[in-house]
């Protein structure tokens, strides 16, 4: 079933905003999922960005996203299938989260995560700084 593109409010103009710096970082944000991959594989979490009050990067504990689904009336079991099945090798999966709303950050990587990490040559915590910087400076 087709839903109809919410309006743009203030209170959710910051989904076409990180859709558009998504599009514009893909091969940063893949690099980075890697190295977080490389670091701590799935212990932590499912990678998360909470933008406010400035965009950090955090981790998402599955019992915590279940949690989570269960309050939503179960409305996050596709998240909870994407992140049971994730391939970091392919895939960039992220958790965007807003203000009382959360958006899926989901795509297959063209050249893969371990090969964006590699051409771009820097370490996790400069790939953090630099696109948490980005996403402050067009979420704000």
């Amino acid at each position: 079933m087709f839903s109809p593109p919410q309006p743009q409010t203030p209170e959710n103009i910051w989904r076409s905003q990180l859709d558009q710096f998504v599009k514009s970082h893909q091969q940063e944000l893949a690099a980075l999922s890697w190295g977080l991959w490389l670091e701590n594989g799935d212990t932590q979490g499912t990678i998360g960005i909470n933008l406010k009050p400035t965009p950090n990067f955090v981790y998402c504990p599955i019992d915590a996203i279940e949690k989570f689904n269960e309050r939503a009336e179960n409305r996050l079991q596709e998240i909870l299938g994407l992140i049971k099945h994730y391939k970091p090798e392919t895939e960039v999966l992220m958790i965007a989260i807003g203000k009382d709303q959360i958006k899926l950050i989901y795509f297959e990587s063209q050249p893969t995560p371990p090969k964006c990490f590699e051409q771009l040559g820097k370490d996790v915590n400069t790939l953090l700084d630099e696109i948490e910087l980005g996403l402050s400076q067009i979420l704000n």
